[in-house]
Order: C-alpha cells, then sequence, then structure tokens
C-alpha cells in the first residue's frame, strides 16, 4: 500500500510540475520579455493587489519598469453615444447650470452637517447626478440606494479571482448581477411602456435598437453599468484628492479664492449663473486640475490584447497576451515632472504643450481618449468655484493614501464645511 501511495503522490508531483513548467514556459519564437507568469490561473494577482503606500507609481509596476525601460463597433457606437449626453455641447446647452445646481445642494447640506467623509458623500453626489442623466434615477425617491451597491463592488473590484462563496469576488459579482437585473428592469420598462421615456441616454439606446445589431436588452444594462462605473469612481477620486491637496496648501486655496472671486466681480449680476466663458478663463484652476489628474492617475493603465506577436526591445509578445501599458508611468517621470509626486499646480505654467501632449494622458489619448473628459473637467472646475466663493473647510482628520493599484483613502478624508457670510 505505501508504495502505491508513494507512486500516486510522484504522479501527482510530475503531473504539476509539468503544468507550472507548461504554464511558465510558453512556446513562440523568440525571447519573452522579462518577467514571471505567476502561478497557474492566478497568476501574479496577488502582488498586483498589494497595497503601494504612497501616490507614487505602483510597486508592482515600478518593480517591472526597472527590469525594461482597429477600434471595434462597439467603441466607437460607445464613444458617440456619451458624447452626445456629455460631450462639449450638451455641456454648454443643459448640463452646466444641472451640474451648478447639484454642487450648490450638496454643498448646502454638508455645510449643515458635521465633518463629512468627502470621498462617501462626493461618491453618492456624482453617481445620483450621472445615474439620472442616463436613465431618470431619482435617488430621493428610490427605495434602493444604489450608490451603496457601486460602492460594494468598488471595494471588491481588486481581489483575487475566486468565484467561492464568501470571497470578495465573489461578493462582488452578486453585487454586479444585482446592479444589472434593476438597470435590465429600467430598460424593460421603458420598452414597455412609452410614455415613461424622457429623452436620455437610455432612450437613445433603445432607439438605436433599430440599427445596431448588438444593442441587445442584455447589453443595454452592461453599457449604463459600465459608464456609471467608471464617472462614479474617476471623479470622487479626483475630488477627495483635490481636498487632500488644498487642505495641505493654502497658498492654493487662496490663488483660486482670487482667480474665482474675480470672476463674480466682473458679473453685471453677482448672483447671475457660471457661463462657459467663465469656465474657460478659469487659468488657474486648470492647473489646479491639471496637477490633480496628473498625480491621481485613476486608471493603473490600459489594458491591451495582442492581435499577433510583436517585439520590443528584442523581447517577443505572444498574440493572445493582455498587454498592461502604464500611462500614468509618464505622468509621474521625474525627468519631465520634477517632483512628481509633490503637489504644484505652478509647474504648469513652464510646460509648453508639445511637452503636455506627450507626458499628460489622464483621459487617454487619441480615437480612444474618454469620451467624459470634458464632463469630469468641467465638475471639478465649477466645484472648485462654489467652494472657493462660498465656503471654507478645514479638514479634521485623515489623508492617508495608498493604491491598490487603484487609489484608496483609508479611514478616508473628513472635512468641515462652513458658509462664508
Amino acid at each position: 500500500m505505501w508504495t502505491i501511495g508513494l507512486a500516486v503522490v510522484a504522479l501527482v508531483v510530475v503531473y504539476y510540475t509539468h503544468l507550472i513548467f507548461k504554464w511558465r514556459s510558453p512556446k513562440i519564437e523568440g525571447v519573452l520579455p522579462p518577467g514571471s507568469m505567476g502561478w497557474p490561473l492566478i497568476g501574479e494577482t496577488l502582488q498586483f493587489i498589494i497595497p503601494g503606500k504612497s501616490l507614487d507609481l505602483h510597486p508592482f509596476v515600478k518593480k517591472r519598469m526597472q527590469k525594461v525601460n482597429a477600434i471595434g463597433t462597439v467603441h466607437k457606437y460607445l464613444r458617440s453615444i456619451t458624447l452626445n449626453h456629455f460631450g462639449v455641447e450638451s455641456l454648454k446647452a443643459s448640463l452646466l447650470p444641472k451640474i451648478e445646481d447639484m454642487l450648490h445642494t450638496n454643498l448646502a447640506n454638508w455645510a449643515t452637517q458635521g465633518p463629512v467623509d468627502v470621498k462617501q458623500v462626493i461618491s453618492v453626489m456624482v453617481f445620483n447626478f450621472t445615474a439620472n442623466k442616463i436613465f431618470g434615477y431619482d435617488a430621493a425617491n428610490s427605495k434602493e440606494k444604489l450608490s451603496e451597491n457601486y460602492t460594494k463592488i468598488l471595494n471588491s473590484f481588486i481581489s483575487l479571482p475566486l468565484n467561492i462563496p464568501g470571497t470578495s469576488f465573489n461578493k462582488c459579482m452578486k453585487d454586479r448581477e444585482k446592479m444589472l437585473k434593476m438597470l435590465k428592469a429600467t430598460l424593460m420598462e421603458r420598452l414597455s411602456d412609452p410614455s415613461k421615456r424622457r429623452g436620455d441616454f437610455l432612450d437613445q439606446a433603445i432607439d438605436d435598437m433599430k440599427t445596431e445589431k448588438f444593442l441587445t436588452e442584455d447589453f443595454i444594462p452592461q453599457l449604463m453599468f459600465g459608464i456609471l462605473f467608471a464617472s462614479f469612481e474617476s471623479m470622487s477620486t479626483t475630488l477627495t484628492l483635490t481636498f487632500k491637496f488644498l487642505s495641505e496648501n493654502p497658498r492654493v486655496v487662496e490663488e483660486l479664492r482670487v482667480e474665482h472671486e474675480a470672476i463674480v466681480k466682473k458679473r453685471e449680476n453677482p448672483n447671475s449663473r457660471l457661463t462657459w466663458e467663465e469656465y474657460r478663463s478659469m487659468t488657474f484652476t486648470q492647473m489646479v486640475v491639471n496637477e490633480t489628474l496628473r498625480i491621481s492617475n485613476i486608471p493603473p493603465g490600459l489594458f491591451r490584447k495582442a492581435l499577433k506577436d510583436f517585439q520590443v526591445k528584442g523581447f517577443t509578445v505572444p498574440a493572445g497576451w493582455t498587454v498592461m501599458l502604464v500611462t500614468p508611468a509618464t505622468q509621474l517621470n521625474p525627468e519631465t515632472f520634477k517632483d512628481p509626486v509633490t503637489f504644484n499646480p505652478w509647474r504648469w505654467q513652464d510646460l509648453d504643450q508639445v511637452t503636455i501632449s506627450k507626458n499628460f494622458m489622464p483621459f487617454g489619448g487619441g480615437t480612444r481618449q474618454c469620451a467624459g473628459a470634458e464632463y469630469s473637467k468641467l465638475v471639478l472646475s465649477t466645484f472648485l468655484h462654489i467652494l472657493v466663493t462660498n465656503y471654507s473647510f478645514t479638514k479634521v482628520r485623515g489623508g492617508d493614501v495608498s493604491r491598490t493599484p487603484i487609489i484608496s483613502f483609508g479611514d478616508g478624508i473628513h472635512i468641515k464645511f462652513t458658509a462664508r457670510a
């Protein structure tokens, strides 16, 4: 019996040794890039999700950088429909005053409370507003607090991909399915009752079902889910990081206040709404926004699939591999940005457009640039305008940040808002 047992163990060891060898040594023509394949199934996921304790590049990326210095129909459609509802023309025509009202309402509410966790309240604000514009979500009268579902999904987003009950990944998948089920119910309600249509993002998708075959009853909820997730996380994280930087740099706050009070003084009616021309005149504000976006690097990189073998500095990347393009590395490059993790909005005064275009890509670039880029910058700039002209604020506690590799704020950043007389 012992002999049989040892033989079985030996066979198992040989089998798994062979499996690991095949995993780590794929057959290709050429030389693989330096690095490790990690373990079968999980690869190097564990190293990827270990938190980095600063705003610098995540350790997983930095270590690997030291070793080696056809757009589809769906993407075209996604970009087109997003620009229709959140692009420049829509912002000018209708969204700017609605964004301004949303920010006035929320800041006034926060000022009546004690210290608030800005990441949490901004996440709710951004989600509710964007969801309203996409499919008419009314947070005040909804039984479901959908922003809470998205927060749960985000908290489990970067986790070991083991879909086993009790794991973070399993909880994430369940919360995702719950959201998709709700979004599909909203779609079906619109399809069955035309009186509920309101000319929004969802209605355009419904109209386009007649001409775009991929727009099915299952795909449209996925489309809405993705856009909500992108706006929810990126804007809330960037604004929260802005509070960290502003609370640590009072000189920046003062210069912002000077710029925005000058805008108000130029108006015939000081209480009139913010105009597109005023937004475009916010020179220092744009420097603050750019500097925050430069350091924040919300997406850790861009993922692309190799359609065929290709060469990089003598190494072969095999067809079928997923490649992570670490675009944030350019934004934290000390050769371009001195003291790259130091918040310094004034550095943008000395940067020429060629340098900026090649080294600053917070929304991607080219034909794949984020369609919501101008929407995000407008929300950030309008928020700063209302904040510094109507409120003072104090950081009560918090401010620690880490990357996992997306930015997290530990116990949050708690701010006390006070309305100015």
